[in-house]
């Protein structure tokens, strides 16, 4: 038989000792809230305002706007917070391969030359040769396999294994929530941007409109009707609404800065097409909720707390299994001669196999402590899991809520926005003829420029309030591009 035989079979029955394992099996929490429970998108579908349509994987290509599809391909694919999830995720992988290596057997090939100096005096304490104790010197020539393998015989390596699985689902969940977060805020800012940029020119145009009041009403005065009080809050009003000007390009340019950064770029690099945009992107059709049951499952900040909740169940089990013996199979041959010649021959080999067993008892304070410490850490993740189901439910209900309103908001304003138009056209008309006072073309002039600003606000957020459902409802992160650092420059 061959000399390697013994270590060989030794190692390649120890699989069958493993099989055991300790610790919980993990089961699929159930979701705290009624197998019923649906959301309350029921009204908004009555009234065409939402659809139970699907979410589609790339959601703002509904505004079937060409510009935003793009800054949102190029966040997705350079958005620094994406890389940071990807890079953790190539972690939590590398960590994996590292469990799983362990269930093989390690061999560690060696290869020694040395040149040793002894002396005779020990010979001579065993019967050697008497005489003085004399120096000699010999070469020493090694060649030796080492093996280990440790026995799974409570199930620690395969509950290392689960915890690392868990991890590495948990982490890619993170990635797909980070894209969630990237794809609404990328949408967000560019809206905004498109939105103030609205805004100004609402803003100017009422300017102009104030400017127009303001010359009729210096005539008026300069033909001998009127006060140099009326000039004056004509004056004011003009000034009132150009000083609204600052503010929305600071906010505009504001939003350009946020999605350069979206983007990943410096934020003094603002993309042109953005920066031309001059109109709130809008849907054609209603927005498409899809189905509520759906929801918990397609939420990846859902679907990461599950599976931490299931990476730390399994590590109760890699706990526990330390409260048990570990045997580890050793095994060693190797070659050993004092000359190069003598190397390969019979009486150079040795060899040695044997089980080391390890055991902390009965003293286990710390180990019990441990298992312990993993079951709090799995509490800690279920009440996590149950959080995240219902903040999905929440901010998805206040969402739909917030976006039925905005709706509501934009068409009284709407209808608001027409009669103080046509308010201000008859009362200007009237006060040229002389049967309006100062006063009254003054208020109706206020009116609506109010109006005018406040159904430009109304459309930005009726947008606000689409692309916060839409991240609520958890669509994006499907067939994402690969992240990768900009180039710089």
């Amino acid at each position: 038989m061959s000399r390697l035989a013994p270590i060989t079979l030794a190692l390649c029955s120890a699989a069958l000792l493993s099989g055991c394992v300790v610790g919980p099996d993990y089961q699929r929490p159930a979701a705290p809230v009624p197998s019923d429970a649906k959301l309350r998108e029921v009204e908004l579908i009555a009234a065409a305002r939402v659809s139970a349509e699907k979410l589609p994987d790339h959601w703002w290509r509904l505004y079937r706007d060409p510009e935003l599809d793009r800054l949102v391909t190029e966040a997705l694919t350079h958005n620094t917070d994406i890389r940071v999830a990807a890079a953790n995720l190539q972690r939590a992988r590398a960590v994996l391969a590292e469990q799983r290596g362990a269930r093989l057997p390690t061999i560690t090939p060696s290869a020694q030359y040395s040149r040793q100096q002894g002396n005779t005096t020990n010979a001579a304490a065993f019967g050697g040769a008497g005489g003085p104790p004399r120096a000699f010197q010999f070469d020493l020539f090694q060649l030796g396999i080492d093996a280990s393998y440790e026995v799974d015989l409570f199930g620690g390596v395969t509950r290392a294994i689960q915890a690392g699985r868990g991890d590495v689902e948990a982490s890619v969940a993170q990635l797909d929530a980070a894209r969630v977060a990237v794809a609404a805020e990328t949408t967000r800012s560019y809206a905004a941007a498109c939105a103030n940029a609205q805004q100004l020119i609402v803003a100017r145009e009422t300017v102009a409109l104030q400017r127009q009041t303001l010359d009729l009403t210096r005539r008026s005065f300069d033909a001998g009707r009127g006060t140099q009080r009326d000039v004056q809050q004509a004056e004011v009003l003009v000034a009132q609404v150009e000083a609204q000007l600052p503010g929305l390009e600071a906010e505009r340019r504001a939003a350009l800065y946020a999605l350069a950064t979206l983007t990943g770029r410096p934020a003094e690099q603002i993309d042109a097409a953005a920066n031309r945009c001059t109109t709130i992107p809008q849907l054609d059709q209603p927005l498409p909720a899809g189905d509520g049951a759906a929801l918990i499952a397609r939420r990846p900040d859902v679907r990461a707390a599950e599976r931490t909740l299931a990476a730390d169940t399994a590590r109760i089990g890699v706990a526990v299994a330390d409260l048990y013996p570990s045997i580890t199979l050793l095994g060693r041959i190797g070659l050993n001669a004092t000359r190069g010649s003598q190397l390969f021959q019979g009486t150079s080999v040795n060899y040695s196999l044997g089980p080391l067993i390890q055991w902390n008892f009965p003293n286990q304070t710390v180990a019990r402590a441990r298992v312990r410490q993993a079951r709090a850490q799995t509490e800690a993740s279920l009440a996590r899991f149950d959080a995240a189901v219902l903040a999905a439910l929440n901010e998805t209900e206040q969402a739909l809520a917030r976006y039925a309103g905005a709706l509501d908001q934009r068409e009284v304003l709407r209808r608001a926005e027409a009669a103080s138009s046509e308010a201000a056209r008859i009362s200007r008309l009237r006060f040229q003829s002389g049967l309006d006072n100062f006063l009254q073309l003054t208020q109706a002039e206020r009116d609506l420029a109010n109006t005018r600003t406040a159904r430009a606000q109304a459309d930005a957020a009726v947008v606000e309030a689409q692309v916060s459902l839409f991240r609520a409802l958890g669509g994006g992160w499907e067939d994402a591009p690969e992240a990768v650092r900009r180039a710089p420059g």
